[in-house]
């Protein structure tokens, strides 16, 4: 389709004068209002007003310049079928619609008072876009000043037309364009009506492997306007990512990225069986693999810092004994340098993802439940306190940094969550978990028993030494629980298997109880006020 007449009416003038002066190359008439008409004539481009086609003014302030029938009508009518009808109208086609809307969005965001927002309120563009976008198979429509750019290649290339396919495009762009600003607008008239409301989108859905059973569809989507989401994610090694995938690669990455020091999570279904932090990428690979190496088959691994080609020898890739190779489904990292990822290579399947953590956007936490919607801030705060309870002694300042280690683990563990953290030599690790269980003294007993199991892989003696050994190496260690202790067997439990620090947020109403039995076992208790439960 040749494109004849456009009309031009932008809120943001961004690019507006330059397509204008590629579409008067090619003797494209342009109709214009208001502003946008006066930004064209002050850079030389020869404009007809649009009141010359409505045949009226433009009035009410501005509240009436486009919506007439000589405007939709040129827009809207079939030019095969009505062209008789519109020739004794005389009604002259308008190819293209080039409109952006009232920046409603920007006076919601500077807090304007409702009266402005009223007034920013556009009626006629979107008028204009949807009477466009209707007919697009004979009418362009552009909304948005990204696509200023493709429309001139393709204009230009097809010699001043357009083809079917790519007005088609735009139609989608438009409908999507003036959805999302009825929304935000409703949205907002809710709020100031004391109305809750929450109206989501989401585009560039993609088909996964499938869900969390290989019986399940799944799709995977991206947030409109979200930026450096999980969905751009760049994969530079291996096969398409699944449903539990993406899961567990939110897991792994939050669990290192508020860690200060370089740090390695190993997740499986969706909980870090293994985290360390410390000063050397290899070593802390090795710690957190470590934390539990049979759970860790088949894990998801997340780095903060730029992966080493030194750090992914770990995993015996080339291992001429197939046996002694690391089995792992992915590894994601801020930056992969080329050795590492020619290394990775030689596992196929191994997805490799680079991924800058630094900007992870926060948005709030959703959960669509049977046609329900539940919605809560992230939880990004560890704790409120750091009050030591008990007569035994712990000097809470000194081990703040192995504190916060153990709560940003705990806080990215299903509930109810235990976890044993200690801080050895330059590295702080995880030891042992019990997670998503119904009764807390069973997670409990599966960290204590995983912290042990961490030991041993260090103890090198004979076997009637070995109780020794552990009592001296979980005596360091500090037990780290998601909420309060109900009763006081977890107490007692972690006393008889070594455990001399424990941190909890405390509010039950036995606390009193608790802090009597860590008295009468020589256990430090802190209470930090903050719960960090995970469903």
């Amino acid at each position: 389709m040749q494109i004849k007449r456009a009309l031009i009416s932008v809120s943001n003038k961004t690019g507006i004068t330059n397509l204008a002066k590629v579409l008067k190359k090619y003797n494209v008439e342009i109709i214009s209002t208001g502003g946008t008409k006066k930004t064209l004539q002050e850079a030389g481009i020869e404009v007809t007003d649009i009141s010359d086609v409505t045949k009226n003014p433009e009035a009410f302030g501005g509240r009436m310049k486009t919506i007439s029938f000589n405007i939709e009508s040129a827009l809207l009518y079939d030019r095969e079928k009505d062209a008789e009808e519109a020739k004794k109208l005389n009604i002259e086609p308008i190819d293209l619609v080039v409109c952006n809307l009232y920046p409603f969005e920007q006076v919601l965001l500077k807090k304007g008072s409702f009266e402005t927002l009223i007034e920013n309120i556009d009626i006629g563009g979107p008028t204009m876009i949807r009477a466009a976008a209707k007919n697009f198979k004979y009418v362009n429509v552009l909304t948005q000043v990204e696509d200023y750019q493709s429309f001139i290649d393709e204009f230009e290339s097809l010699n001043g037309a357009t083809s079917y396919e790519y007005r088609k495009e735009l139609m989608t762009k438009a409908f999507n364009h003036t959805a999302d600003y009825d929304a935000m607008i409703a949205q907002a008239m809710d709020a100031q009506t004391n109305k809750l409301s929450l109206r989501l989108n989401f585009k560039d859905g993609k088909t996964l492997r499938y869900g969390e059973n290989s019986h399940q569809k799944a799709y995977f989507f991206r947030m409109k306007e979200a930026e450096n989401t999980y969905h751009d994610m760049n994969i530079l090694h291996g096969k398409e990512l699944s449903f539990n995938n993406i899961l567990d690669i939110s897991g792994a990455v939050n669990s290192v990225k508020d860690l200060p020091q370089i740090a390695c999570s190993v997740v499986k279904h969706s909980n870090p069986c293994g985290l360390a932090q410390g000063n050397n990428q290899r070593e802390v690979l090795e710690t957190a693999w470590q934390g539990d190496p049979i759970s860790a088959f088949g894990s998801i691994i997340a780095f903060n810092t730029t992966l080493k080609k030194e750090t992914v020898e770990f995993f015996q890739l080339t291992n001429e004994d197939k046996s002694k190779r690391k089995f792992i489904e992915v590894i994601i990292a801020p930056k992969i340098e080329k050795d590492a990822l020619e290394y990775l290579q030689h596992h196929k399947n191994l997805r490799v993802i680079e991924y800058d953590l630094t900007k992870l956007p926060e948005y709030k936490d959703l959960r669509f439940i049977n046609g329900t919607l539940l919605s809560q801030d992230i939880d990004n705060k560890l704790y409120e306190k750091l009050e030591l309870v008990t007569k035994q002694q712990f000097d809470t300042e000194q081990n703040k940094d192995i504190i916060e280690f153990g709560l940003n683990a705990i806080k990215n563990i299903k509930s109810n969550a235990i976890t044993i953290v200690r801080k050895k030599g330059s590295n702080y690790h995880l030891m042992g978990m019990g997670a998503g269980q119904p009764n807390r003294l069973i997670s409990t007993e599966l960290a204590l028993s995983k912290a042990k199991e961490f030991i041993k892989q260090d103890f090198k003696g004979k076997e009637e030494d070995f109780e020794a050994f552990y009592k001296e190496e979980i005596k360091d260690a500090i037990l780290i629980s998601d909420a309060f202790f109900p009763f006081a067997d977890n107490v007692e439990l972690a006393a008889e298997k070594g455990i001399k620090n424990i941190v909890q947020p405390g509010g039950s109403i036995r606390d009193k109880s608790v802090i009597e039995t860590c008295n009468k076992l020589g256990v430090s208790m802190i209470f930090t006020g903050i719960r960090h439960f995970k469903h």
